[in-house]
């Protein structure tokens, strides 16, 4: 990696991210009473434990989780759910991840609803990097980014606070 980080998005500017996106997921769904969101595991995952809180916060939406667990790099391995995926029956599903870049991970984590007779499917990512490979869009988005393929964008979400993305 690089020895230069091009500070991206702050703390604070984050927060205001995931509070925007809450708020659009509300209005999204504001006659539904239980949603379902499924993080990709790792930034994806804690990003949409942060979403939940904020969501469950503002909304009288009931907010379930699940964690999906996937190789982003071997995608041929078996996609796990930490719980099982009949609770998302008839109900919608905002799946999360931290940044999209071709769309390979969220097109292996949207096929693993492909079983489940879901009301409607949604995503959310933080950072849009657009340099789909994959025919997908994003529902919910924090930043949208002009990069070139060679540079990496970091999204760092850490417990102590010290929340920040960086493009390297």
């Amino acid at each position: 990696m690089p020895d230069r980080k091009l500070l991206i998005l702050t703390e604070t500017q984050i927060q205001q991210k995931i509070n925007r996106m809450a708020y659009q997921i509300w209005e999204d769904n504001f006659t539904e009473k239980e949603i379902v969101i499924a993080g990709i595991v790792g930034c994806g995952y804690l990003l949409s434990e942060r979403v939940k809180k904020v969501l469950e916060q503002i909304s009288g939406i009931k907010v379930s989780l699940i964690k999906i667990s996937l190789d982003k790099i071997n995608i041929h391995l078996p996609i796990t759910t930490d719980i099982p995926l009949d609770i998302c029956a008839n109900k919608v599903v905002v799946l999360v991840d931290d940044v999209l870049n071709s769309g390979r991970t969220l097109a292996y984590g949207l096929g693993i609803f492909l079983n489940v007779p879901i009301k409607k499917m949604r995503t959310l990512v933080m950072v849009d990097r657009s340099h789909r490979i994959f025919p997908l869009s994003t529902d919910f988005t924090g930043i949208e980014l002009a990069t070139v393929l060679k540079e990496h964008v970091d999204v760092v979400l850490d417990a102590s606070g010290k929340d920040a993305v960086y493009l390297s």
